[in-house]
């Protein structure tokens, strides 16, 4: 699933072409998506001017001035930019036109993506409104991840993926946090101690600016907006990496299933 270092990627890619730019109409060719892409959504946007494109936590937010078009990428989406002419192939569900000629397409193989219109305040919208902090924001401290924790006997990996504590961090980078952090998956969320809460948030930190540096990840079906790779997942210190030696110690990194998700950590230096 992407997750917000390859939703800010498409974000970056996507701003300069597409800010100030008129919508000449959207195309529709599959409206069963997570949820159904409204019909009027070529009426609502058609002639509308992108004023800015904003991220909140794995949603990608157009503000279209009196309203805002919501996208997210589900499990395997791809939002990227085509040629105007490009034939759409069959997961090709979504085009947004500009008149400059930009085509900006989603392709979603397992239809778990998400295109969306909000009139007014897109935060008011339901999926969006109960999101915890941004990583990057100043609300997202020590304090903050040591208060959200005191009572939650789940394991801390697993609250870290829960998106009312913290926005956007999935799978991949609460793997590779954590073990920065030298925390083991399992711990239980409200063992942590205040100090190790600060460390565990630098260290988010410190993962998504490396991840977002790197263009994200590359697993299976994810590239960026102008077609290209991420590569972090050359630098991944324990994801995907069950049996081989740890790139600091020397143990081998174990691999386990949490909430139905792949777990890695080292042993030895997550204790």
């Amino acid at each position: 699933m992407p997750e917000l270092p390859e939703v800010e990627t498409t974000r970056r890619g996507l701003e300069p072409l597409v800010i100030g730019q008129r919508v000449e109409t959207v195309v529709i060719r599959n409206r069963a998506l997570r949820q159904p892409v409204p019909r009027e959504l070529p009426r609502l946007m058609a002639g509308a001017t992108i004023r800015g494109l904003a991220r909140r936590g794995k949603y990608l937010l157009f503000d279209c001035g009196g309203g805002t078009l919501i996208l997210h990428l589900g499990m395997s989406g791809r939002l990227w930019v085509v040629a105007d002419r490009a034939p759409p192939t069959r997961h090709d569900h979504f085009d947004l036109v500009l008149a400059s000629g930009t085509v900006v397409r989603l392709r979603d193989p397992r239809r778990f993506g998400l295109v969306l219109w909000q009139r007014g305040d897109p935060l008011a919208h339901r999926l969006l409104k109960e999101i915890g902090p941004e990583p990057f924001s100043a609300d997202f401290d020590a304090a903050w991840l040591h208060r959200s924790t005191r009572n939650r006997s789940a394991a801390i990996k697993l609250v870290l993926m829960d998106s009312h504590v913290v926005a956007g961090v999935g799978n991949i980078y609460a793997n590779e946090a954590l073990f920065r952090s030298g925390i083991p998956p399992r711990m239980a969320a409200r063992r942590l101690t205040r100090e190790r809460c600060g460390i565990l948030v630098e260290k988010i930190r410190e993962t998504l600016e490396l991840a977002i540096g790197a263009g994200g990840s590359t697993l299976r079906d994810y590239v960026a907006s102008d077609g290209q790779a991420g590569y972090f997942q050359n630098q991944f210190m324990v994801y995907d990496r069950a049996g081989e030696p740890c790139l600091r110690c020397g143990t081998r990194v174990k691999g386990i299933r949490q909430g139905q998700r792949s777990t890695y950590y080292c042993p030895v230096c997550q204790r």
